[in-house]
């Protein structure tokens, strides 16, 4: 699993970190014990434990969010999808949805194929997994692979 953290990024972390909060302008602790408190993220087999456990919910729920890396990775998955009559469903906005399965924060688009099945739904999108493609479709949609 691949870690990447830039300086700018451990700078906003720290400063934002509970301990940072205890005294503004004070060090209370040295960067490398708070950036040690915030951890390194999940292993691969806490992610694999939290996948299995994920998919006991529909595949585009809060409980098992759509896995994609990044914003690119959400458009990609988004313009993959099709309706049951194999027309590209209506797209709106991607609003913040909550904590979902994985523990990061979601992002819901609402998807509308109009008369065609599905008709209208919304689709949660966990876009904090780089190294992931998926290739499956939430129900009563299809993906096009390419």
């Amino acid at each position: 699993m691949r870690k990447f953290l830039t300086l700018g990024t451990a700078a906003l972390l720290v400063a934002s970190s509970p301990l940072a909060a205890q005294k503004i302008g004070a060090r209370t602790a040295a960067p490398e014990q708070v950036l040690a408190q915030m951890g390194e993220g999940n292993s691969d087999a806490e992610l694999e434990r939290a996948i299995a456990a994920a998919s006991a919910f529909p595949l585009g729920s809060l409980q098992y969010p759509v896995r994609v890396g990044g914003p690119s990775g959400q458009q990609a998955y988004l313009s993959r999808l099709r309706c049951a009559d194999g027309s590209r469903p209506a797209v709106g906005q991607g609003v913040d949805g909550g904590t979902g399965g994985f523990g990061s924060i979601v992002q819901r688009f609402q998807l509308d194929c109009g008369s065609a099945e599905p008709g209208r739904q919304d689709l949660m999108m966990d876009k904090y997994h780089q190294e992931h493609r998926e290739t499956r479709a939430p129900q009563g949609f299809r993906i096009e692979v390419s």
